[in-house]
């Protein structure tokens, strides 16, 4: 690996973890230069979620003063989002890379329309939710998305806001820290799994772990000062780009 690579990763990852605290998305610009980049489509998912996870793993110990809930609902919700991620990368793991590729547009097209309608339908959810559901949907739904999230993981930040709205959390602060130490679960079992898998370019992993510290830092510096809407217009006209450019390239 070179010195363009290097400087090549290090910058997407730096760039991706800053955008990831600003405003949620980074795998939008990952995925898709990591492909252009030479690597399979199963290499790129892999590699993000290895370069984007150390960011919300920071992310949530800095959300630790907002995190007040009861124990008896936050341990069984972790341990569904755990199990969770490992069925969903597993599940990555035995796609064989012909049918991944395939699923890659459809994949982007969910996500990218998650992370531009996901607002939207929360404060729909909000206005119209009159019961809290039970416990066995919220787990189920918990369940879900965590599988997804070990599979591909783009937009499991705004599919876990909706849960917990669904749940009568209405608090944005408390409910943002939840959700970003039940994502950050998600992809540390994932990582945990890829990493074992064999499929882990090392020296690649290494510079864009060291991007996605450096800007999961320089993010949470800059989350007051820039405005998010801003950023996610610019993700998702990226979002809605790609999945056109894989769409086309698959025909």
């Amino acid at each position: 690996m070179g010195l363009t690579e290097v400087l090549l990763f290090f910058s997407v990852s730096f760039i991706a973890a800053t955008i990831n605290s600003v405003a949620g998305g980074g795998t939008f610009l990952t995925f898709p230069v990591f492909i252009m980049s030479g690597l399979t489509s199963l290499q790129a998912n892999i590699m993000s979620t290895i370069a984007l996870w150390p960011g919300t793993l920071a992310s949530a110990y800095g959300y630790k003063n907002e995190l007040e809930m009861d124990k008896t609902i936050l341990k069984p919700l972790l341990f569904v989002s755990l199990v969770g991620g490992i069925c969903g990368s597993t599940m990555l793991l035995l796609t064989p890379e012909t049918v991944f590729s395939v699923l890659v547009p459809w994949l982007l097209l969910l996500a990218t329309c998650v992370f531009t309608f996901g607002n939207r339908a929360i404060s729909i959810i909000r206005k119209d939710q009159t019961r809290a559901p039970s416990k066995g949907f919220v787990y189920a739904g918990m369940l879900f998305i965590a599988v997804y999230g070990g599979y591909f993981g783009a937009g499991i930040g705004i599919l876990t806001l909706a849960m917990l709205q669904l749940m009568g959390m209405s608090h944005i602060h408390k409910m943002n820290a939840l959700k970003t130490l039940i994502t950050s679960a998600i992809n540390a079992v994932t990582a945990v799994i890829f990493m074992c898998s064999g499929k882990v370019v090392w020296p690649l992993a290494f510079v864009m772990v060291l991007g996605g510290i450096s800007g999961g830092y320089v993010g949470a510096r800059l989350a007051l000062k820039v405005a998010p809407q801003k950023v996610r217009a610019l993700i998702i006209c990226i979002g809605f780009g790609m999945t056109t450019y894989f769409f086309l390239h698959n025909a």
